[in-house]
């Protein structure tokens, strides 16, 4: 879902984790990844699914957060041989955006990453353990 406040353009996304890095993150902010596909970033998606994979491997303990972002200007990366895939933001971009079904991942999904973790609110925790979940709202 986009919305616009005073000409910026926001989206809701969702962003998966594991117990302690959602605490982490909601008492810190993000972290910025440098290894991932499309480059440094912090790794977003609009689809709630696509987040709740994350991260790989976990089996349980696993958290998705809500989001609101203020993509900024964002560049459309689709192959994996694209010239700006781990160099956007040097070009003068906020984010970068895989579409759904472009080939650069199994699943067919569609990711974000976005260069600067402050573009990023955490607005609500959606998933996870109920054990958990109702003490991160309280850091929200």
């Amino acid at each position: 879902m986009q919305r616009k406040y005073g000409g910026r353009r926001y989206y809701t996304m969702y962003h998966g984790t594991k117990v302690p890095a959602a605490y982490s993150i909601l008492r810190n902010g993000f972290r910025v990844s440098t290894g991932g596909m499309l480059g440094e970033g912090v790794y977003v998606s609009r689809d709630i699914e696509k987040a709740s994979k994350y991260p790989i491997g976990a089996t349980d303990q696993k958290v998705v957060l809500k989001l609101s972002v203020r993509v900024g200007k964002v560049k459309r990366i689709d192959r994996q041989d694209h010239p700006l895939r781990l160099t956007w933001h040097n070009h003068g971009y906020d984010s970068a955006w895989m579409p759904p079904g472009c080939g650069m991942v199994p699943s067919g999904q569609e990711e974000d990453c976005v260069y600067d973790p402050k573009r990023i609110k955490v607005t609500d925790v959606v998933r996870g353990p109920p054990e958990h979940v109702a003490a991160l709202k309280k850091l929200i």
